[in-house]
């Protein structure tokens, strides 16, 4: 898959990458992407349009990654870790992961590829819910 994406994709720039993809949410469908727990299912909902129209992860690699950077970001405040490289051990869609304190690899941004191959069979919130379980914040209120 080729994503050309400025700023380049690595670990360093997943916060600008997530705050692009937060303004063009708003500007587009009015979403409100605040960095909580609970914007995920937003990013669901917003993934599950997608695929009702019927777009593939290839016509929406750029905004795919900038849901999952963005995903990243709300784990990051919210659960702790931070992004990294991705190791050859264990491929991904983006070069790059995030790696919660107690070292569990999260891959956020193949989580949202996998929402659009899946629909709601896939559930990020669920996966969140998970990686949050262990660490500092429950995260997802009922």
């Amino acid at each position: 898959m080729q994503v050309h994406l400025n700023p380049p994709l690595e670990p360093g720039s997943a916060p600008q990458l997530a705050a692009a993809i937060v303004a063009a949410a708003a500007d587009i469908s009015d979403a409100a992407l605040d960095y909580s727990p609970e914007s995920i299912d937003v990013v669901e909902d917003i993934v599950d349009g997608f695929r009702a129209e019927g777009v593939s992860g290839e016509e929406m690699a750029e905004s795919l990654v900038g849901f999952g950077c963005y995903l990243g970001e709300i784990m990051t405040r919210h659960i702790g870790g931070a992004w990294q490289p991705a190791t050859a051990a264990h491929p991904t869609t983006a070069p790059f992961i995030v790696v919660l304190p107690d070292a569990r690899e999260c891959h956020p941004i193949d989580w949202v590829f996998s929402r659009l191959e899946s629909g709601a069979a896939f559930s990020i919130r669920d996966l969140y819910a998970a990686a949050a379980a262990d660490g500092t914040d429950s995260g997802l209120g009922t």
